[in-house]
């Protein structure tokens, strides 16, 4: 088959499925999906890859759904989480964020573009793929990957630890505005704890009030943000104190225990021990003995597994001249006729495990803009959906028979 001939071929069978897909994506965006609570939505996805025709369908012990097409030696995941943040600002929606409600072009929802999106476009590839020979010696899985929102990672952790697959390639399809996005910023959970010494509130001169002890803590990440390195791809490291909570016998009592939260976004080369180590410089020399520790996430996912997981996920971009990279370019042009832009992400995405922990190669392209994620009246244009389903299915046929 002549590369215009597969190129026409799999835009026309698109435009054929607009329906079904966007059926299908309204679907899963009327299925509340918060972390740990993915259940109906997963069975959701396994049963649409099943109906489709996809060779194997599973859920894993964590909960994720892994669809495969294809049985060839290479293998290449794409993912979409199907969990979303709460919606804690119904007034301001103007439509009900669970009913897919499909207007003027657009799909709104509570996790229309992040990134039940993304899953449609996925699916409905996976399906082109197998009807159209695209594979290429490929074996391609689909994973709607569960609890990304609570703990961007843990899923692809899971799956990679546990030797689930072994890609050779993952591409998320995480909102990119339709660019090509080879990396983002890391980020990490840092606690900073105070303690200090509890007496009545009435006589607070005979204590040590932790939430003063504090303060000047508080203070010093302010002006370590500053200080902080900055990156010409990725941007500059920050860091952000994004809660404060104290504790004591009463409210008539001076705190005897105060801790703030720091979010702190990792450029290109930091880390977890320079970050720890910078915020333990930056107190000691703001006279504020404290204790610095990452947190750590041990939630049970909808299958009642608890895989623990170090807050810390880490920075990563795939080098600009991987052979990956020249494949999305040609996927894309056959997709929309048109030149990529290739870009990172600001906000985190699975592949701080993917690529930045167990290093397998990864990018994103996706459906829908990334600033329009977790807003009220959040939406996806169909046509993006469509576009993302094109590259998706033209990408294995790109990937050639060398290895990425």
């Amino acid at each position: 088959m002549k590369d215009e001939s597969a190129t026409d071929m799999i835009l026309a069978r698109i435009r054929e499925l607009e329906q079904p897909i966007i059926s299908f994506l309204r679907d899963i965006v009327a299925l509340p999906s918060l972390s740990g609570k993915e259940e109906a939505v997963v069975r959701r996805v396994a049963e649409e890859m099943h109906d489709v025709g996809f060779d194997e369908v599973i859920i894993d012990p964590l909960g994720n759904v892994l669809g495969r097409i294809g049985n060839g030696p290479r293998v290449i995941a794409f993912d979409a989480h199907l969990d979303t943040v709460d919606v804690t600002d119904r007034d301001q929606w103007e439509c009900d964020p669970f009913t897919g409600k499909l207007e003027d072009g657009k799909v709104f929802g509570r996790g229309s573009v992040d990134q039940k999106a993304g899953m449609a476009g996925m699916v409905y590839a996976g399906a082109v793929m197998k009807e159209l020979d695209l594979l290429d010696g490929c074996q391609v899985w689909m994973v709607g990957s569960v609890m990304e929102e609570d703990c961007d990672g843990l899923c692809w952790h899971h799956i990679l630890t546990e030797k689930t697959l072994d890609p050779e390639l993952v591409v998320s399809t995480e909102p990119t505005g339709l660019r090509i996005n080879r990396g983002q910023r890391g980020r990490m959970e840092i606690r900073v704890r105070v303690k200090g010494r509890s007496c009545h509130g009435s006589m607070p001169h005979l204590g040590d009030n932790a939430i003063y002890r504090i303060t000047p803590a508080v203070k010093a990440i302010e002006e370590l943000n500053e200080r902080l390195p900055d990156d010409p791809f990725l941007g500059k490291g920050t860091c952000t104190v994004t809660w404060i909570g104290s504790k004591g016998p009463s409210l008539c009592a001076v705190p005897d225990e105060a801790e703030f939260h720091i979010d702190r976004r990792l450029t290109t080369g930091e880390t977890r021990e320079s970050a720890l180590a910078e915020v333990e410089t930056a107190l000691a020399e703001a006279g504020v003995e404290a204790e610095v520790f990452t947190l750590r996430y041990e939630e049970k996912a909808w299958t009642g597994l608890i895989y623990p997981m170090d807050k810390y996920y880490p920075t990563w971009v795939l080098d600009e001249k991987h052979s990956a990279l020249a494949a999305a370019g040609r996927a894309f042009r056959k997709a929309t006729g048109k030149e990529p832009e290739v870009s990172r992400w600001i906000f985190s995405t699975n592949g701080v495990a993917i690529m930045g922990l167990h290093g397998v190669p990864c990018f994103g392209f996706g459906p829908g803009q990334e600033d329009v994620a977790h807003s009220a009246n959040e939406f996806v244009p169909v046509e993006d959906v469509l576009t993302a389903c094109a590259f998706y299915a033209a990408l294995p046929g790109e990937l050639g028979g060398s290895g990425t």
